[in-house]
């Protein structure tokens, strides 16, 4: 029998990442067992979809996890949570974390909010100090819980990984892990987590991650050993670059009732819990049929996993988009498509999709997302579109998209030149055409941008990270 290591997938995303490029693939065809811990409530659908010799699916337990964090001192936990993701070293750029305090601020109840001056001067002395980061760290250990201790007795595993190093409820089956004295890593899976989440939520030993970019971020912002994060690239973009997902280009226009002699505009959805979209959707729109683009155009607009919550004023926003749509010609709405459970609308159910749509549009538009790098990756020109709301999210923290172009994703797109961003209607018609009329334009920055953020563009991410894991096996890592 081979060695078995744990997988914890808890989002859609990690999805994607470990089950849809050759992560685990190599690991398994290298003779490991692989256990990976999902949603409870989508077993049948991921055994269904997934399996294969050597890898079992097993239950996350994740209501168990909620209800520790809920039950177990809640407060003190909260404060720690909250302490180890606002406290990371002052020498990265901290713009996002403070968007992500702001928006906590606002959002607390009274009682809590008697405790932020108190708590304020905690994260400043955080952010200078490295020695009270680390009691943060450590400290926050003490509410480790017991959910899985027969799943490591049944399947003794040498390694545990997460898709977080426990910024998310996976913080509980690393401490159990740590806790046993079981070696424990993490990968990166999105662009902006190593700037926005900060210190780590378990003690975890290991960590891979997209680019010397996320390391810098890490070793400098979140003191990790710059000996323990290996530079592995992204490998859910394996399949973009690729093209495993790519659909022919008159069946995916047929889909969406798409004008093969139109150009293609799109708009991916974004920020929404900062901010609406509303009014960005509203200026495309009036764009389309305006005579104002040099090139006859369409635009199919992509709503954001957000949009589904069950939160009224989500609800709303994607209501009015979809009625914008259906009241105009040449505008259209694609919906992302959900697995279910936890996993809410990032599950990968829909790649061909999204990997179609950023391949065949001639502008993509967004809000700085992850679709950025993505579209990227399809030789798509991007705009960043960052019109403000004039009424914000009514009596909810809204954050003007003016005010984000700082954040450390977003600088990085701006300074390299790689795509362009608008604030207002008229700026986003100069972006337009001049995409429209050269789709060539800044394309050696985009790939200079590409090299820089995702390292591997040749689709072997994957691999490069398996065989990292790999030597957290064998021991030729120590």
């Amino acid at each position: 029998m081979g060695k078995k290591i744990f997988i914890s997938a808890d989002h859609g995303l990690a999805i994607i990442y470990f089950l849809q490029s050759d992560v685990v693939s190599t690991l398994l065809s290298s003779g490991v067992e692989v256990i990976l811990l999902t949603d409870d409530k989508l077993l049948e659908k991921v055994r269904e979809r997934f399996s294969q010799p050597g890898l079992t699916i097993e239950g996350l337990r994740l209501e168990q996890a909620r209800s520790f964090e809920q039950q177990v001192h809640p407060s003190a936990q909260w404060w720690f949570h909250f302490l180890r993701r606002a406290g990371a070293s002052n020498r990265i750029n901290l713009e996002a974390v403070n968007g992500f305090i702001s928006q906590v601020k606002d959002d607390a109840h009274l009682k809590r909010r008697v405790f932020f001056p108190i708590m304020d001067g905690v994260i400043a002395l955080m952010r200078r100090s490295h020695r009270i980061r680390s009691w943060v760290v450590t400290a926050q250990n003490r509410y480790t819980p017991d959910i899985y201790s027969d799943l490591f007795e049944k399947y003794t595993p040498v390694l545990v990984v997460a898709a977080t190093p426990g910024w998310r409820l996976d913080r509980y089956l690393l401490r159990e892990a740590a806790a046993k004295g079981i070696p424990t890593a993490t990968v990166i899976v999105g662009w902006d987590n190593s700037s926005s989440y900060s210190l780590p939520g378990a003690p975890v030993e290991w960590a891979t991650c997209w680019s010397e970019i996320q390391k810098e971020e890490m070793v400098t912002g979140s003191d990790w050993d710059p000996d323990r994060v290996n530079v592995g690239g992204i490998p859910s973009y394996d399949g973009y670059i690729r093209k495993n997902w790519v659909l022919p280009k008159d069946e995916y226009f047929q889909m969406h009732g798409l004008d093969p002699d139109r150009k293609l505009i799109s708009y991916a959805s974004s920020f929404v819990t900062f901010s609406p979209n509303i009014q960005n959707v509203e200026a495309l729109v009036d764009l389309i049929n305006s005579g104002q683009l040099t090139q006859p155009s369409q635009l199919l607009i992509r709503l954001h996993p957000t949009h589904y919550l069950d939160v009224p004023r989500y609800i709303d926003e994607r209501k009015k988009i979809q009625k914008l749509a259906d009241a105009t010609e040449n505008v259209h709405v694609v919906e992302p498509v959900s697995l279910g459970g936890d996993m809410g609308y990032y599950s990968g159910e829909d790649m061909p999709e999204k990997s179609s749509m950023m391949a065949y549009s001639d502008v993509m538009v967004t809000v700085y997302s992850t679709m950025v790098v993505e579209t990227l990756v399809h030789g798509t020109p991007v705009i960043s579109l960052c019109i403000d709301s004039t009424r914000g999210w009514p009596g909810k923290f809204t954050l003007p998209l003016s005010k984000i172009g700082g954040w450390p994703t977003h600088r990085r797109y701006r300074d390299s030149m790689a795509g362009r961003e608008a604030k207002d209607k008229n700026s986003l018609i100069e972006a337009l055409n001049h995409y429209l009329e050269n789709p060539n334009s800044g394309s050696n920055e985009r790939r200079m941008f590409l090299e820089e953020e995702c390292t591997y563009l040749d689709g072997s991410a994957g691999k490069h990270t398996a065989e990292f894991l790999l030597t957290l096996l064998d021991g030729t890592h120590d």
